[in-house]
């Protein structure tokens, strides 16, 4: 890991490849994103936006899906390292990396809403020559975190928007959300819960890649509903040869808690998924495992079909449990809703697109998930529209990958797009 203090200068905001190349290097984990928001608010500040951020504006103390007490504390060591003003690491620590910054319109209008994700993902940068960010010397500092899912990107392009929006010539006010922890869908509920949304007439996210081609915007289908569980057994530990009878094994209930959570049935009604991802039972060959924590998702196209299929990955943990006589405590660490954008917006879309250089596709399936859908299906319900798009990047390496790049040159065409449609 890379603690070297910090010594260029801060990007032009109107320069959306300069900016994702700085959060490129310094990419950090959900509710880690302390230099991260740093940046963010300082440029926004130059600019002349008002901002609000910090635990009093949304409270993610008792959040399940946190980082440990030993990850908050060294991204603030990290964060004050690389010169990130007092101020700002007291801000933004122990997790409290949300913030809005907003900006009013020179006449009447609409309250417009941006969501930012800003997380990168715990994943280990290729250092290949043929990897263009490690050619290019962009690559990653932090060991075992990266941007492979945008979100640098996401973040330069909100930023050259407000740049070009600090001239205030549009109608009504901008919010921009900046929200931390998009991966493991952690970061939204928060903020929704705040109310950050409420007041809401225009929703509108960004993201790039997933196949749409370079030079094209559509409108994502498919935004899976999705919950992620953690589930901790607790067992009796006993000597697996002296006294196995005495002893209760967590590691066979989470065990036999895979296999019944991968035998779920799926549904003719909808698109599902089921995954374990993670499970981690510390112990030794000869000792009755008293403890083991499983991490799942379920997903599905369909918010009845959603909930009815974590309904039954409860049951099967639960079952499991009994099963094995160990308890079970579970805890959803995250969770997205089902979407879709609204009509009126593609129509907005229709004709702006083509002004600033891109071509507007019919709607394709994004098949993945984004806790922007919360922010989405809030504005909704208090009557407001809301769109997600789907910008070409010309993605290099999968999403969630050691190798994934972008195609710098959507950057610019997607920021001038949201201020179209914003001035609109």
């Amino acid at each position: 890991m890379s603690t070297r203090p910090r010594s260029e200068a801060r990007p032009n905001p109107l320069d959306a490849t300069a900016v994702r190349r700085h959060l490129h290097r310094r990419p950090e984990i959900g509710f880690l994103e302390i230099e991260t928001a740093d940046l963010a608010w300082s440029l926004l500040s130059d600019l002349g936006w008002r901002r609000r951020g910090g635990r009093e504006l949304v409270d993610v103390h008792d959040h399940p899906g946190m980082p440990s007490r030993d990850e908050l504390d060294a991204a603030v060591q990290r964060a004050a390292a690389q010169g990130v003003p007092a101020a700002s690491v007291h801000r933004f620590r122990d997790g409290n990396t949300a913030f809005v910054a907003e900006l009013q319109g020179t006449r009447p209008g609409p309250l417009v809403g941006l969501r930012v994700d800003m997380d990168a993902l715990p994943i280990q940068e290729s250092r290949s020559g043929s990897h263009h960010p490690a050619a290019q010397g962009f690559g990653s500092d932090i060991d075992g975190a990266m941007h492979a899912c945008g979100h640098d990107g996401h973040m330069a392009i909100a930023l050259r928007a407000a740049a070009l929006l600090s001239d205030k010539q549009f109608p009504g006010t901008v919010r921009l959300l900046f929200q931390p922890a998009e991966e493991g869908v952690r970061g939204a509920a928060p903020m929704v819960a705040a109310g950050l949304v409420d007041d809401v007439d225009v929703l509108l996210t960004v993201h790039l890649g997933f196949g749409t081609p370079d030079g094209c915007v559509a409108a994502a289908t498919e935004l899976y509903g999705t919950s992620k569980l953690r589930a901790e057994f607790t067992g009796i530990a006993a000597h697996a040869s002296g006294a196995p009878e005495q002893g209760r094994s967590a590691l066979l209930a989470a065990a036999s808690a895979v296999l019944g959570l991968h035998a779920l049935p799926r549904y003719a009604t909808a698109t599902t998924r089921v995954n374990v991802g993670t499970l981690h039972a510390p112990g030794a060959a000869n000792i009755v495992n008293a403890c083991a924590v499983l991490g799942a998702e379920v997903r599905a196209d369909a918010a009845a079909e959603h909930d009815d299929l974590e309904q039954r990955a409860r049951d099967v943990l639960h079952g499991a449990a009994a099963m094995h006589g160990v308890t079970v405590d579970i805890a959803r660490t995250g969770w997205a809703t089902s979407a879709s954008t609204d009509g009126a917006i593609l129509s907005r879309i229709e004709s702006l697109a083509p002004r600033c250089g891109l071509r507007l596709l019919p709607p394709r399936p994004l098949r993945a998930s984004d806790d922007a859908t919360l922010f989405m299906r809030r504005v909704q319900e208090c009557g407001g529209l809301a769109g997600y798009l789907l910008v070409g990047a010309g993605t290099y390496g999968p999403h969630h990958s050691p190798t994934f790049d972008l195609n710098e040159a959507a950057l610019a065409p997607a920021a001038d797009l949201l201020a179209a449609l914003i001035r609109s």
